[in-house]
Order: structure tokens, then C-alpha cells, then sequence
């Protein structure tokens, strides 16, 4: 056997969005005069947008509907996407993604991101035609630590699974791949915090780690 196929999550892994979120969020509750402070912030970890914005509604008793407060985030999210200077790929993906198209690795994303975000990491930073393909967890009956995005992820990808690497970042998504007997690289960044890498095959601080030469004695 030997590596086929590449399924790599975005955020944490190509990307990091976390700070732009905070941003946008604060952002939001200061144009609906909501005073948040970084102890609620830090307890929305994980919580979709919607709930966010209803805990935000109930807590300061606002009388704008969460779509409200949604929108005006959104669109915060989106000027700070293409404006904001900090904002870039995770330091050596690049050079490890076209290593992998070099070397005729199948790339595909499985990412929980909304589509709309994959397309404009993928435009932003000129990814597309490196992957065969891309699949959104939004789109998906279940989420992560549910293995669907990474079986399917495969299939996209037209190979065993026995012959793919999933790269993941987060306890949910190492868990999703252990649970799709896809073999797991866990990414530990500078960015991660409070993950859990028991369940990772491999654990890896530097993309180089990830190398076709370094991995394949794996498969």
C-alpha cells in the first residue's frame, strides 16, 4: 500500500479563522450597543452563529431578530476576509500542498465550514486547482465526530481508504477519522488549543513532517 489520497480539513489546517470571527463578532455587538465581555465571549467556543446571537439578544435584551444580528456579522466577516493583512494560509500548507500535486497525491477538502467560506479561502488563495475536490460538513446529514465527511471524502477522491491520510487539527475531526478507519495526522499549531490527540496515528508540529517519503512507511 502507499499514499493515494490527502483529506485535509480547512480551518486550523489551511486556514485560521478564529481571529477573524472575534473580530466580526465584537464588531456586531458593538454597532447593536451590546456590552460582551471576553468571559462570554470565551463561552460561545464552538457554538453556531445562530445561538450566539440569541444569547446575545436575550442576554442584553435587544430587539433585533438573531437574522439581524447574523447579517450584520456576516458582512463584517466578509470585509475582514479580503482586507484584513493578518490573514493568511497557515505557515508551510502551501508548500505542502504542492508538494502533494507534485508528487500525484489526490487532494480533497472535508471541511465543516459553510460553502460559501471554503469558495472564498479557495479563490482568495488559489487553491482549486490543486484538489479534485471539495465537501462541505454543512451540507451533511451528520458533523463531525460523525465519519460521514471523511468516508465520502474518499470516495470524491475515487480511492480505498486504506490509501488516504486525513490531516485534522480538532478532537471532533480526529475522532471522525478514527471512526472512518482513515489513518490521521494531528496538526498541533500555535493556533490550537484544548484539543484532544489521543486518537491521532501520528501527531505533527511541521507541515515537512507530512512529507509522501516521511508517511509512507505508514501505509
Amino acid at each position: 500500500m502507499a499514499l493515494k489520497a490527502v483529506l485535509f480539513d480547512m480551518d486550523g489546517v489551511i486556514v485560521d479563522t478564529e481571529p477573524l470571527h472575534r473580530k466580526a463578532y465584537f464588531k456586531m455587538f458593538e454597532t447593536f450597543d451590546a456590552a460582551v465581555s471576553d468571559e462570554l465571549y470565551a463561552t460561545f467556543a464552538g457554538a453556531s452563529t445562530r445561538k450566539v446571537c440569541q444569547t446575545v439578544i436575550d442576554q442584553f435584551g435587544l430587539n433585533q431578530t438573531f437574522q439581524e444580528l447574523q447579517d450584520v456579522k456576516r458582512d463584517y466577516f466578509k470585509d475582514l476576509f479580503y482586507s484584513d493583512l493578518e490573514f493568511e494560509l497557515i505557515s508551510g500548507v502551501r508548500k505542502l500542498i504542492e508538494h502533494y500535486y507534485e508528487n500525484d497525491i489526490k487532494l480533497v477538502l472535508a471541511s465543516s465550514a459553510s460553502n460559501l467560506t471554503i469558495e472564498m479561502v479557495f479563490e482568495k488563495f488559489g487553491l482549486d486547482k490543486y484538489f479534485v475536490g471539495k465537501i462541505s460538513g454543512a451540507e451533511l446529514k451528520e458533523s463531525k465526530p460523525h465519519p460521514e465527511i471523511f468516508l465520502k471524502a474518499a470516495e470524491i477522491a475515487s480511492e480505498n481508504k486504506e490509501n488516504c491520510m486525513v490531516i485534522e487539527d480538532s478532537t471532533n475531526g480526529i475522532l471522525a477519522a478514527h471512526r472512518a478507519g482513515i489513518f490521521c495526522a494531528g496538526f498541533k499549531s500555535a493556533h490550537t488549543i484544548g484539543q484532544d490527540y489521543t486518537l491521532a496515528d501520528v501527531l505533527v508540529t511541521n507541515f515537512s513532517e507530512l512529507e509522501v517519503d516521511k508517511v509512507n512507511k505508514y501505509f
